[in-house]
């Protein structure tokens, strides 16, 4: 993985402050986030890795939130946005694609990536573009 890409990865370890928590990852975070359940939540933001925050986040068993389908990519941006504004240096790197269309190259997912045959929905992708226009417009907001 590149440099960009690792910055702009939701597994990089660029922890950040989020309702009243500190996540290790944009991963932690999100996988947290389907749940209503607080003590369920907790031990997500405690996992060792982003991967098995994911693997806690895909519980079969685990009751997820009614909304999830409504709410999911509004907490990716959150959750992205949030790490971009606690690092310069990724704001910066997300600001350089200028631009480019950003795909998430996942095989396997089809919603956030662009799936095995390029089919695939790229919603994280598309996270990521629209938070590059958030900083953008931003940057020109504090320039007027």
């Amino acid at each position: 993985m590149d440099d960009a890409a690792e910055l702009m990865s939701r597994t990089s370890l660029h922890s950040f402050e989020l309702d009243g928590q500190t996540w290790p990852t944009v991963e932690h975070y999100y996988q947290a986030m389907k749940f209503d359940n607080q003590t369920y939540r907790t031990k997500i933001l405690n996992a060792d890795s982003p991967e098995q925050a994911r693997k806690l986040g895909q519980a079969r068993l685990k009751r997820k939130r009614v909304d999830l389908k409504k709410v999911r990519t509004t907490l990716m941006t959150r959750a992205f946005y949030t790490k971009a504004k606690t690092y310069p240096m990724v704001a910066t790197r997300l600001l350089e694609t200028l631009e480019q269309d950003l795909v998430e190259n996942s095989q396997f997912d089809y919603y956030w990536g662009c799936g095995r045959d390029h089919r695939g929905d790229n919603h994280y992708g598309k996270v990521l573009m629209n938070v590059r226009n958030k900083l953008r417009q931003e940057a020109a907001e504090t320039q007027n």
